[in-house]
């Protein structure tokens, strides 16, 4: 189960680093193998999310979302899109864009850094939806209740969660503009472009999330008819027709997960450019930590892992949570990568300690009840 989920991370692990070492020695061995573990270890909370999303999709589904999806997130996200923002950035094309990120690798290095606001905007916004639509739905099980139980009464108010992230990035846009001005106003304009990427960020998670959610409500109401038609295909003996609406939910869940990858892979791009500015050598890392993301969802969902752990998915929005309030920060301070990593592995491990304890002391509760049942049995015979 291992070897079979896993197997081509391991492959793209061995083909990576053997590239490595043949395009740079063995100094580009030792780059791509620590942006590999850089991009795995800030990406867990990624995974975690996916697998919840991923369990509701079925076995064909899964294997697009690790062969056509591996593709969009390695190449789109870890080696188009840098180049993408330097093009942008500099109103040239992407070819000139390509040369310069392989020939001149420290101006490429900072007219990415210069883009930076626009992605983390772009980025925090998505993410932090994700947490706030999370935090303030009302759910049968919940992790910090003295947290949860209050957000969720809040969660009836309509629209509360835009209204919460616009302010956010208002007061985020403008703090950075007074920041700037009272730095002699040199990058004010970029107050305005934070503004417009944040809208953009929080637009693109409307629409996504928003017809994800109308596919799979439409999934599950025709479930239900299908349900119904098969009771009256047993009492009639006609055949039922097929779900047609099934492979639009999925591609619309499918086009969400890209998104979202997306957002959670800007702070693993970015934190890239501290270790190095050679656009193979990240390619190559945070493509094979990618790969491991990819495969430790498929692991978490077969697994059924979220299922015997139920406070992981609480954990990992935790995450979201915060790594949208880290992106904002990082928009006016720098903020060290390690950090940002940590405060996901602190959040995950301590809902996945939280999980355990939980699942003991059901199991033990089980076990007296059992035994009480015994005893009566025995005392009445």
């Amino acid at each position: 189960m291992l070897l079979k989920t896993f197997g081509w991370s391991f492959a793209i692990t061995a083909l990576g680093l053997v590239a490595a070492v043949f395009y740079g020695g063995w100094e580009a061995f030792g780059i791509v193998a620590i942006l590999s573990i850089l991009e795995i270890s800030l990406s867990f909370d990624n995974a975690v999310v996916n697998a919840g999303i991923l369990k509701k999709m079925n076995a064909f589904w899964q294997k697009i979302f690790l062969t056509v999806g591996v593709l969009i997130a390695v190449f789109g996200m870890r080696l188009v899109f840098p180049v993408v923002i330097v093009a942008i950035s500099a109103k040239i094309g992407p070819i000139d864009a390509v040369d310069l990120a392989l020939n001149n690798k420290d101006r490429y290095q900072e007219l990415v850094t210069d883009a930076h606001p626009a992605i983390a905007a772009f980025g925090g916004m998505f993410l932090l939806m994700i947490f706030l639509d999370f935090i303030f739905e009302d759910r049968d099980v919940q992790w910090l209740r003295w947290i949860e139980r209050p957000l969720a009464k809040l969660g009836k108010v309509d629209m509360l969660s835009v209204c919460i992230a616009l302010i956010v990035l208002l007061i985020t846009s403008f703090t950075f503009a007074t920041h700037a001005h009272q730095h002699g106003g040199t990058h004010v304009d970029k107050a305005q472009t934070v503004l417009i990427s944040g809208i953009a960020g929080l637009i693109t998670y409307m629409v996504v999330g928003g017809l994800s959610g109308f596919f799979e409500d439409k999934l599950e109401e025709e479930e239900e008819r299908e349900h119904e038609e098969e009771e009256e295909a047993e009492r009639t003996g006609k055949k039922k027709p097929a779900i047609v609406l099934a492979g639009q939910a999925a591609f619309f869940m499918f086009l969400y997960l890209e998104v979202l990858d997306a957002s959670f892979s800007f702070d693993g791009v970015i934190g890239a450019f501290a270790i190095t500015n050679d656009i193979v050598l990240m390619a190559l890392g945070l493509g094979i930590g990618a790969m491991y993301v990819r495969s430790l969802t498929v692991y978490l969902v077969r697994q059924g892992t979220l299922d015997d752990y139920v406070y992981l998915e609480h954990g990992a929005h935790y995450a979201i949570g915060a790594l949208a309030v880290l992106l904002m920060i990082t928009i006016q301070y720098e903020i060290n990568e390690v950090i940002t990593g940590l405060v996901g592995v602190v959040l995950i491990g301590w809902s996945f300690w939280s999980s355990v304890r939980r699942n003991r002391a059901l199991a033990a509760a089980e076990g007296k009840a059992g035994s009480d049942e015994k005893a009566e049995v025995s005392s009445g015979v």
